[in-house]
């Protein structure tokens, strides 16, 4: 894979020893990437770090080394790097289990095994998301809807704030239903939101699971690397079209922002002095929009809008995580400053997207490939 971006920043140096643990851990992720999507046909090849910024990565077949670049994988996020990662390991897999000797590097085998596995087959480029594609006009109408009603969440009236969030909530809902019914060829692609952390919170949780639940993406809690801390950590993974991974990724981080700032609203008017109650005020600051969200969730039901899960978005989560293993989380202890959080979350009315440029493009919708 070829051609990284002139933006990334100068590249970093660590010591000998946290180098060494950096490769330690590509092995580790190069032998779960071998087991779960290669189905253990792949034999462990060597691996080496090179001071390339033309190139991210490189399956060496002479040698039977995969190289990647040293300012990929210490300036770029752990899940850029796992996905150059997959790139090269599929191109191992055409040389030496498919055997194919023909064909360019990128040629239609290649390209066939990367569409199956869920891997960018892209020959140059940093893997990212796919920009939105342009909307259809009846679709920017509605994108131009959804925009209006997300303004008027704005107002400082709170019953004329909730009815439009509602409002554009249903809106959105319905608009994704339609698509569906359509059988518009949706693109699907994934983002990391937030910070890698070495350790999930309870409101973390919680704000994943309104995530999947009411804005039309998958989310998965996954493991990355620091190799800068040469330490493991987590991160939250949504994976869904585009557009709708940018409101997604919208709500995720004004959530976050507008706990951190009720709890300390909570703070100064109950005279509290320490942090000992954030988490767990944080916690019932999410149950408490989550219990918003399905509330409005049932009326939309009652009014006839069901949706159904989306299939090939189920398949496309599927191929990036073969093996997913579902787990229930019993919280943490109740206490009064978790109903504190719940009562404000219950309050929270999510407003404004990060796109207004919808005469351009369509705000909440799917791409078309």
């Amino acid at each position: 894979m070829s051609d990284a971006s002139e933006s990334m920043p100068h590249v970093s140096h660590i010591s000998a020893r946290l180098e060494a643990a950096l490769l330690r851990e590509v092995v580790e992720q190069y032998k779960l990437i071998a087991q779960n999507h290669f189905k253990g046909m792949l034999s462990l090849p060597q691996f080496a770090l090179v001071n390339s910024r033309a190139c991210l990565g490189r399956w060496v077949e002479a040698s039977r080394t995969i190289e990647l670049s040293r300012p990929l994988v210490l300036e770029q996020p752990w899940g850029v790097v796992v996905e150059v990662l997959k790139h090269e390991m599929a191109h191992q897999y055409v040389s030496e289990v498919l055997g194919e000797r023909s064909e360019t590097a990128h040629g239609p085998r290649f390209r066939a095994v990367c569409e199956r596995l869920g891997i960018d087959g892209a020959a140059a480029g940093m893997p990212e998301a796919p920009p939105p594609g342009e909307s259809r006009e009846a679709h920017r109408k509605v994108a131009e809807r959804i925009a209006r009603l997300l303004a008027l969440a704005e107002s400082p009236n709170v019953h004329e704030a909730e009815a439009a969030m509602a409002a554009a909530q249903r809106l959105l809902l319905k608009h994704n239903i339609e698509l569906q019914r359509e059988k518009i060829a949706l693109g699907y692609a994934w983002k990391h939101l937030g910070k890698p952390t070495g350790r999930t919170s309870e409101a973390e949780r919680i704000l994943s699971l309104i995530l999947g639940k009411h804005f039309f993406v998958e989310a998965i809690w996954v493991p990355v690397y620091r190799p800068l801390e040469g330490k493991r950590g987590s991160v939250l993974e949504i994976c869904g079209t585009p557009d709708n991974l940018e409101i997604a990724e919208y709500v995720h981080g004004y959530l976050v922002a507008t706990a951190e700032r009720l709890w300390e609203e909570h703070r100064q008017t109950q005279g509290i002095k320490s942090n000992r109650d954030r988490r767990t005020y944080l916690a019932g600051v999410m149950t408490g929009m989550s219990d918003k969200l399905a509330g409005e969730a049932k009326k939309s039901e009652t009014a006839g809008l069901v949706w159904v899960a989306d299939g090939n978005l189920s398949t496309f989560f599927r191929r990036r995580h073969p093996y997913v293993r579902h787990v229930r989380y019993a919280g943490q202890r109740r206490t009064d400053a978790y109903a504190h959080g719940r009562e404000a979350g219950s309050k929270i009315v999510i407003h404004k997207g990060m796109k207004t440029e919808t005469a351009s493009r369509g705000l909440l919708l799917g791409p078309r490939r």
